[in-house]
């Protein structure tokens, strides 16, 4: 009896293997949260224009008229006249100042800003960021930034070198704004939600919906086209969104999308994406490669003669050619598709040519994307 039962016990293992070996591959499964954004959940731009001042002689030159001017106003609103003409503006430097405010944002809060030189300055290094109002696209006052910038460069210069690591005309101000106006939205007053998509995929927006009705117990969710979710909210989480969209915003899917071959010819950087598939089809490659050198001889004529000197080019021509052997290819999977380019001893910049070909053979059951 105890050996029927084990013998039973073995072949349902060997039962359950030889699914698990036969069942489709899923593929990877993302947060909504990771592949979607939330209506009302967003950022805004901010930017103002502003002077960095205490540089050691590496702000703008004369040639920067705007500047000069910047600096005239400014001392002028401070009680001291300035004519621009006399001003030599070597240690300060006029800059554009950015900031993204979440919509979250409260008065008295404070926001990361990015400072980057307008002006022809060599380095902002060591500079202070005076007062610069930072405005939204309604023209309004949203946050004001001044304060030490952090520099991840330097600049180094002589009479015959020069050094320089990253970029020194850019720096940030960590909390380095204070937002003054909030943006007028309230989150909680919503009586619908939409979910942006990332991914162009009908059957990944219509996986998310069914897992937000699944999740909240009735049809509330509905697809409006191919990367758009609409969201009906329930009455028990109207003016109160928070908790329904922590349990949404970790709902795990599966998204899908096209097979996709993406080709950087400026790198040679080939990505063949998980679903690329590959008809059986036979494949040559072999490279051609001619050399041709010229060489200037000198025919000079005997003493006494009434011949000229000359010259006379000589070429010297080679040719090299592979002979590389048909192979037959046909990837249903990536690495099948992998091997098999690999077996043709194909470079990188070689398989954007063998790609190209594949994809006009119609052999190659992907959308190839060219960057």
């Amino acid at each position: 009896m105890a050996r029927a039962l084990a013998s039973a016990a073995l072949l349902f293992a060997l039962l359950l293997f030889v699914m698990a070996l036969l069942a489709p591959a899923t593929a990877s499964a993302a947060r909504l949260k990771d592949i979607a954004s939330f209506s009302g959940v967003r950022t805004n731009e901010l930017v103002g224009y502003g002077l960095v001042v205490g540089l050691a002689g590496t702000g703008d030159g004369t040639s920067s008229t705007f500047t000069m001017r910047s600096m005239s106003n400014m001392l002028e609103k401070m009680g001291v006249e300035a004519d621009p003409d006399d001003l030599k503006p070597k240690n300060v430097a006029a800059v554009m100042v950015t900031a993204k405010l979440p919509v979250s944002s409260k008065p008295g809060s404070q926001l990361d800003v990015t400072v980057s030189s307008l002006g022809d300055a060599e380095s902002l290094l060591g500079g202070i960021l005076l007062v610069t109002p930072l405005k939204g696209l309604d023209g309004r006052v949203y946050a004001v930034a001044q304060g030490s910038l952090t520099i991840g460069g330097f600049t180094a210069a002589g009479a015959a070198a020069t050094a320089q690591k990253n970029i020194p005309t850019v720096g940030r101000i960590p909390n380095g704004a204070v937002v003054e106006r909030a943006v007028p939205f309230k989150f909680n007053n919503q009586d619908h939600m939409t979910v942006n998509l990332t991914v162009r995929d009908f059957g990944t927006t219509m996986q998310v919906v069914r897992k937000i009705n699944a999740a909240m117990g009735g049809d509330f969710a509905s697809a409006k086209d191919i990367s758009t979710v609409e969201l009906q909210l329930p009455d028990r989480f109207r003016g109160n969104m928070v908790p329904l969209m922590a349990s949404l915003e970790n709902l795990s899917i599966s998204p899908d999308g096209k097979a996709r071959v993406v080709v950087d010819e400026k790198t040679g950087t080939v990505v063949l994406g998980q679903d690329v598939r590959l008809s059986k089809v036979a494949v040559a490659h072999g490279n051609l490669q001619i050399v041709i050198s010229e060489t200037q001889n000198v025919s000079q004529p005997g003493p006494f003669s009434d011949g000229t000197t000359v010259t006379t080019p000589e070429t010297d021509l080679q040719v090299n050619e592979q002979n590389n052997p048909l192979m037959l290819m046909e990837g249903a999977t990536l690495q099948e598709l992998v091997d098999g380019l690999n077996a043709i001893g194909a470079a990188p910049r070689d398989l954007i040519s063998i790609i190209r070909a594949l994809k006009a053979a119609g052999s190659l059951h992907a959308e190839v994307e060219v960057i």
